[in-house]
C-alpha cells in the first residue's frame, strides 16, 4: 500500500514538473511605444552606451544621467519603456526587425562621419600642401635674396 502512495505521489510530481514552461506572450501595455519611437529609444541608448565608454569621465563630472535623458527626450518612463521592450522582445522576428532598423541608423551615420573625416582630412592636407608651397616660395625667395646679396 506504501509503495502504492509513493508512486502515485511520484508520478503527480512528475506531471506537474513536466507541464509546459512555455512563457506566456506579455500582454500589450496600454501606453505601448510605437516600433518607430522604440529604434528612436534604442538607437540613442546605443550612442549614449558608446560615449560612456569613449567619455566616461565627461558624462560623470556633468552630472549627466544618461538613461534618465533618454527618458525625458522621448517623454518616456523606465516603466514604459521595460514594459514595451518585454512585448517587443517576446516575437524574435519583431524585436530582430527593431534592431536591424537601428544599425541601419548607426551605419548611415557612420557613412557620414567618415565622409566628414575624410573631407577634414582632405582639407586638411590641401592646407598643408599650401603651406608647404609657401614656406618653399619663401625659402626660394631668401636663398636668392642671399645669393644676390640683396
Amino acid at each position: 500500500m506504501m509503495r502504492y502512495w509513493i508512486v502515485l505521489f511520484s508520478s503527480l510530481f512528475l506531471l506537474g514538473a513536466c507541464k509546459n514552461n512555455k512563457i506566456e506572450r506579455p500582454e500589450k501595455p496600454e501606453n505601448l511605444i510605437s516600433k518607430d519611437q522604440m529604434v528612436d529609444i534604442i538607437y540613442d541608448m546605443s550612442l549614449i552606451s558608446a560615449a560612456k565608454g569613449v567619455n566616461k569621465k565627461i558624462i560623470e563630472n556633468r552630472g549627466i544621467n544618461p538613461e534618465q535623458y533618454i527618458y525625458e527626450k522621448h517623454e518616456i518612463d523606465s516603466l514604459q519603456f521595460a514594459l514595451s521592450n518585454e512585448y517587443y522582445a517576446y516575437d524574435i522576428k519583431t524585436y530582430q526587425e527593431l534592431y536591424d532598423r537601428v544599425k541601419q541608423k548607426l551605419e548611415i551615420d557612420k557613412k557620414r562621419f567618415n565622409s566628414m573625416i575624410d573631407s577634414e582630412k582632405t582639407k586638411s592636407d590641401s592646407i598643408s600642401r599650401r603651406n608647404r608651397l609657401r614656406r618653399d616660395s619663401i625659402i626660394k625667395a631668401r636663398t636668392e635674396e642671399a645669393k644676390y646679396g640683396l
